[in-house]
């Protein structure tokens, strides 16, 4: 079962796309059922319903944009390719643009199904605009002998149905019910708003920039993919160097365990460990010491090769790398040699 598991994350994790997208649907399902979940309370109060409402309508959503960023592995990679030296390689500003507008995009569909489903619920905009509600439409404006700050705490209670006692004042089923036709407005506003908007930016653009939105997509899948591939090559080399290390180190312990193991291991198993110990040599590439690590580590960092795969690329000692192209020098100079020959 955990092979299983394991082959699907793998699976996801080579479709990117897919496994962003696949996240960003299971984020919008959590912010519609988070909101189900959440007990929401009017404070029924003149001062305090509307930033309450505000409150629940705005930063739910901006913290959902926020937790978006957060589980795309994106921002790492853009902020690592942001402050990167430039060395060999220059910085793609367009590219840079593409990421921030990839992830953007994604973080904020759970904002926007929050938004979408509490407006269309209209609890929060009846808490907020509740002492907004008409008399002169929908209550008796006449003779209740109320004055103006009664009046507004009374009308700051129609969300509450158990504590609202001003029924000869105004009909509260009635303001509510026109308070969340209003809501209800805006939340179906809202959502073809965000829809045309989204078919604008997913369907013009690619038209009028096609070459420019191919290149930009094409360099950041590189970048992520070029990411990944050093991560695994340096698992891989730090797997073989570490392997190499503690067989070398129980080796050298004593002559007369390692006599010991000789004597009982079979032949066939030597011949196996032998070729185990050339391949995990293989796989260390030269690279058999600590320092010699730090620098190929730190010659990464500073000075990315250019992305040119025609060119040799060399270490010139300060850090950075040379290169020269093939195809300008296809063979090595030659020296000419004259010889002289002379009658006796």
């Amino acid at each position: 079962r955990m092979d299983k598991f394991r082959m699907i994350f793998q699976f996801l994790q080579s479709n990117q796309e897919s496994f962003m997208n696949g996240i960003c649907g299971i984020m919008a399902l959590a912010s519609a059922h988070l909101y189900s979940a959440f007990d929401f309370n009017c404070p029924c109060l003149p001062e305090y319903n509307f930033p309450y409402a505000i409150g629940i309508l705005s930063l739910p959503p901006f913290l959902l944009f926020l937790l978006g960023f957060v589980m795309n592995n994106n921002v790492s990679m853009l902020a690592e390719e942001w402050k990167r030296p430039v060395g060999k390689r220059r910085k793609d500003p367009a590219v840079l643009r593409y990421m921030i507008c990839s992830m953007t995009q994604r973080s904020m569909i759970a904002p926007i199904v929050w938004i979408s489903v509490t407006l269309l619920d209209g609890k929060c905009f009846v808490c907020a605009f509740s002492v907004n509600v008409p008399l002169e439409k929908f209550g008796n404006i006449s003779d209740h002998g109320l004055s103006e700050t009664d009046m507004l705490r009374l009308l700051a209670k129609i969300p509450c149905k158990e504590i609202f006692d001003g029924h000869a004042v105004v009909s509260r089923d009635v303001a509510v019910r026109y308070l969340r036709c209003i809501s209800q407005a805006f939340g179906w506003a809202f959502l073809l708003v965000t829809t045309i908007l989204a078919f604008l930016v997913r369907a013009i653009r690619p038209c009028f920039t096609q070459a420019v939105f191919l290149k930009t997509k094409y360099w950041s899948h590189y970048i992520d993919i070029e990411r990944k591939l050093f991560d695994e090559t340096c698992t891989e080399h730090a797997k073989s160097f570490a392997k190499v290390c503690i067989q070398q180190y129980f080796e050298g312990i004593s002559g007369e365990i390692r006599h010991l193991h000789q004597q009982h291991r079979p032949r066939h198993n030597s011949k196996d460990s032998d070729e185990d110990g050339k391949d995990d040599i293989e796989k260390l590439r030269g690279v058999t010491d600590q320092e010699d690590m730090n620098k190929v580590l730190k010659n990464w960092h500073n000075c990315k090769p250019p992305l040119n795969i025609g060119k040799t690329v060399y270490q010139n000692g300060h850090g950075c790398t040379k290169h020269s192209n093939l195809s300008n020098n296809p063979t090595p100079p030659r020296k000419e040699v004259v010889a002289y020959y002379s009658k006796v």
